[in-house]
C-alpha cells in the first residue's frame, strides 16, 4: 500500500500543471464561444431593430390615413378602379369606357 502510495504522489503532482493547462485552455474557449455568440446576438437585434423601425414607419402611416377626418377611403379605391379601366382598355381596341354609371354611383 505504501509503494503503491509513494507512487500516486509523483504522478499526482505531475498531473497538476497538465490539468491547470486545461483549465486555461478551456476557458479561452469558452471567451471564444461567448464572443461569437455575442457578434451574433447583435447581428440579430440590429436586424430585429430595422425591422421594428420599418413597422413603426407603416404604423404611422396607418395611423395617420386612419385619424385623417378628410380620407375617404372607399372613393379612393373607387377611383383607382375607374383609372385601372381606363388604363386597362375594355374591349382591347383603345375605346373609351364610360364611367358615368360608376361616378353615379358613388355620388349616391
Amino acid at each position: 500500500m505504501e509503494g503503491e502510495l509513494a507512487l500516486l504522489i509523483p504522478i499526482m503532482a505531475l498531473s497538476i500543471p497538465f490539468f491547470a493547462m486545461w483549465l486555461k485552455h478551456r476557458e479561452k474557449m469558452m471567451d471564444r464561444q461567448i464572443g461569437s455568440t455575442s457578434e451574433a446576438t447583435a447581428e440579430r437585434a440590429a436586424q430585429y431593430a430595422s425591422h421594428v423601425k420599418h413597422i413603426e414607419e407603416r404604423v404611422r402611416v396607418l395611423e395617420r390615413i386612419v385619424t385623417d377626418r378628410g380620407y375617404d377611403v372607399a372613393t379612393q379605391i373607387e377611383a383607382l378602379r375607374d383609372q385601372r379601366r381606363v388604363d386597362g382598355g375594355g374591349d382591347g381596341n383603345g375605346a373609351a369606357i364610360d364611367l358615368e354609371p360608376a361616378r353615379r354611383e358613388r355620388a349616391r
